[in-house]
């Protein structure tokens, strides 16, 4: 039984001589927790679903500029993280040219998103100090919803081990966080 490509043999293999191929399976494995990724930024379905289909095309015309010096989903991720930033901010940016009754509405809302976009920030930033290992542990249990057993088995740790370096990892994000925050 063969076993499914990982993301960079795909890439490797398919993308000279069959890119939709590669691209169609890339997109099926990311498409939702990208498209989670956005509405989480934005908090508006229709807009994270706008994004989520800018976020692959950007990412299908630059895929041969992938360099393998992360994952593939740490690449598209901050792709997908800094698209919606420029977004988000270009809308703020607009939106303030056009003043109109909801105005203090406006403010109210674009300070929670503004201190969203900054938690975000701040949080990426803690994660970039964390090591490779405790990085995927995060990523495999947040980003990709693996159980801590599965988690164990996948890494070849006992699910004690795995719960408790989680907890360190969150620990030490939460401190990096606080010490930036409070800079």
């Amino acid at each position: 039984m063969n076993s499914p490509l990982s993301d960079e043999e795909m890439i490797r293999q398919y993308l000279s001589s069959q890119p939709s191929h590669c691209f169609e399976a890339l997109y099926n494995r990311y498409v939702n927790k990208v498209y989670r990724r956005c509405l989480s930024m934005t908090k508006d379905p229709l807009k994270a679903e706008d994004f989520t289909h800018d976020i692959f095309l950007k990412v299908f015309h630059k895929l041969d500029a992938f360099q393998e010096r992360s994952s593939f989903s740490t690449w598209l991720y901050s792709i997908a993280f800094n698209y919606c930033s420029d977004q988000i901010r270009l809308a703020r940016r607009l939106q303030m040219t056009g003043m109109d009754d909801d105005f203090k509405h406006d403010i109210a809302e674009n300070k929670e998103a503004q201190m969203h976009e900054e938690t975000l920030y701040l949080v990426n930033r803690a994660m970039e100090s964390l090591s490779v290992n405790e990085q995927n542990l995060l990523k495999l249990k947040y980003e990709d919803g693996m159980s801590i057993a599965a988690i164990g088995e996948l890494c070849n740790l006992k699910e004690s081990t795995v719960k408790m370096r989680l907890k360190r990892s969150r620990d030490k994000i939460y401190h990096l966080y606080e010490k930036m925050y409070t800079v």
